[in-house]
């Protein structure tokens, strides 16, 4: 069999820990995608479109470290790049890659199908290189391997989504194989001066404060540091808050945790603690309207240092060149023999009361939200994950205890509603061991609900929480009109729809806590497809928190225009 430029990308794509890639097909890629059918352990998964096909490749990388998704020119790619947007907000390696026109025809004034109607097809490799780390052109066998390597090494590195297009006539052209994955998998190591600069002063930032904290943020896993990040937590001794968009990221069961820090929306004292410490150490953060509750819990000035995956901040001085990784792990070996920093722990233990766990609600009493999410939280286990939509889930999650080992995704960075659907059926693919949860509201389901048929093509007992509460409700809270409704659809009953003559997914409507209940016990004894649970609530229904951030992110939206 000759040894083919499609079977390189796979093998790369094998090698980096891949066991799958997602695929929309289009004329431009079916060479393509029959060559990488022939790499063994590389399995092709096939989605409804190509958005839903860049965020099921997104969810995987949630699930896997990266993942890959395989489009056709143009009117495929341009709708995945959306997804591909997400993935470099989200900090997250995917690789996009996409058919292309035969070699031939670049620069022969020819108009193709698919296209704007040019005879340049230059302009979507010039939108892919906005929204990726890395994107290259193949239109030469010759050039291959070395534009493959480049893109796959870029995406790894800098744990952002990278773009391979491939002109349709070569990716079945003869290709050397490839060397060891090494070659792609090394880093630059930390410039040993620098690093040594970078831990002196915060050393000197941490002994200079009485009462310094952790927060952690959502690129900790990006960096490749939340197992560094508990071993600098028992250092120190202090408390250890998270950000919203980083819940999961640290152990909730470890002594010094205390919730997740959000301003005005803040875990119970999570707030008083981090008003009440003299120095904040961020690890990986993301400042943005949403985490900082619009701009006004926003962590900076000289009691705040700031550790990010390549740069430190802190003292008034910058270091670069650096990985996060590194600089925690020689920060933990100065503070070894160092006095605990313990007092906002301890201060935290004083002023905080355990909340009293909601009782159920009467079993025939209609469904409220709290009931919903008590019975959620029921369902958390060790090897649960919760992918959580934009909206109210948002809040509910952070509300919930995790357990050891449980997870939870979320996209607060890129906010586009209808990608938990997507991403949920790409980490269920990329971790079949785990019980994958997905709450999303009603508005968002409807833009990307065809992937729940994939669900059921492959069988995965995903259980689904969908609210339905008749509208946009995070919209609502922060600005409502007559957008922010939506037609009705009978939720539980498109799982008829999509299991067709052989599928085993089902639908159930809870409109009470008994119902729910009942469905919840369905769900657990599925495990030939998913389950979708419709849990009919009233339309003003939701968390305090969400009100109160909705205010705030609305008065940040209506800031009037500075005079010049």
């Amino acid at each position: 069999m000759t040894y083919t430029v499609g079977h390189y990308l796979g093998e790369r794509l094998a090698q980096i820990g891949l066991g799958h890639h997602f695929a929309v097909a289009g004329d431009y890629n079916l060479v393509l995608l029959d060559q990488l059918l022939e790499i063994e352990g590389l399995e092709q998964v096939y989605c409804c479109n190509e958005l839903n096909c860049g965020f099921s490749a997104e969810g995987y990388a949630r699930a896997r470290g990266a993942g890959a998704a395989v489009v056709t020119f143009s009117v495929g790619a341009l709708s995945a790049l959306n997804a591909i947007g997400g993935a470099y907000a989200e900090n997250l390696p995917v690789i996009l890659i996409s058919g292309a026109p035969n070699s031939n025809d670049h620069g022969s004034g020819h108009i193709l199908h698919h296209t704007i109607g040019t005879p340049d097809y230059s302009y979507q490799l010039e939108i892919a290189k906005r929204l990726t780390c890395a994107a290259v052109s193949i239109t030469a066998a010759e050039d291959a391997p070395v534009l493959i390597d480049h893109a796959i090494r870029t995406a790894l590195r800098e744990k952002k989504p990278a773009y391979i297009e491939i002109a349709c006539n070569i990716s079945a052209q003869p290709c050397p194989r490839p060397g060891p994955v090494g070659a792609i998998l090394t880093d630059a190591p930390s410039d040993a001066a620098t690093l040594r600069l970078a831990v002196d002063e915060l050393a000197s930032f941490i002994a200079a404060r009485k009462k310094p904290m952790l927060l952690l943020g959502s690129r900790l896993r990006a960096a490749g540091c939340e197992d560094v990040a508990i071993r600098l937590a028992d250092a120190l001794g202090c408390a250890v808050a998270t950000m919203a968009a980083a819940k999961s990221f640290f152990p909730e069961d470890h002594a010094g945790y205390i919730g997740t820090y959000w301003g005005d929306v803040s875990s119970s004292k999570a707030q008083q603690i981090y008003d009440w410490s003299d120095g904040v150490l961020c690890l990986a953060p993301v400042f943005n309207d949403y985490s900082t509750v619009g701009w006004t819990a926003w962590p900076k000035g000289d009691n705040v240092a700031l550790l990010d995956s390549r740069h430190i901040a802190a003292g008034g001085k910058a270091f670069d060149g650096v990985h996060l990784r590194d600089v925690l792990e020689a920060l933990i070996e100065r503070l070894k023999d160092q006095p605990k920093k313990d007092a906002t722990l301890v201060e935290y233990r004083r002023v905080h009361t355990t909340p009293a766990q909601p009782a159920p609600a009467a079993p025939d009493a209609p469904l409220v939200r709290a009931e919903m999410a008590r019975q959620i939280q029921g369902l958390l286990t060790t090897n649960a994950s919760v992918i959580a939509e934009t909206g109210d889930s948002w809040f509910n999650v952070m509300q919930m205890k995790l357990p050891h080992g449980a997870r939870v995704e979320l996209e607060m960075q890129w906010g586009h509603i209808g990608w938990s659907v997507p991403a949920t059926f790409g980490y269920a693919v990329g971790a079949p061991e785990r019980r994958v949860i997905a709450m999303v509201g009603d508005g968002s389901f409807q833009l990307t609900a065809q992937e729940v048929a994939q669900m059921v093509r492959r069988n995965l007992p995903v259980i689904i929480f969908l609210i339905n509460n008749r509208g946009y409700t995070i919209e609502v809270q922060i600005h409502d009109g007559p957008y922010n409704n939506i037609k009705n659809w009978d939720y539980a009953g498109l799982m008829n729809v999509f299991n067709a003559e052989d599928g085993h997914g089902k639908g159930f409507r809870a409109t009470t806590g008994a119902e729910m209940e009942k469905a919840i016990a369905a769900a657990l004894a599925n495990t030939q497809g998913p389950t979708l649970i419709e849990c009919v609530i009233d339309r003003d229904d939701c968390t305090s928190d969400l009100i109160s951030w909705g205010r705030r992110v609305a008065t940040a939206n209506a800031r009037p225009p500075v005079a010049r």
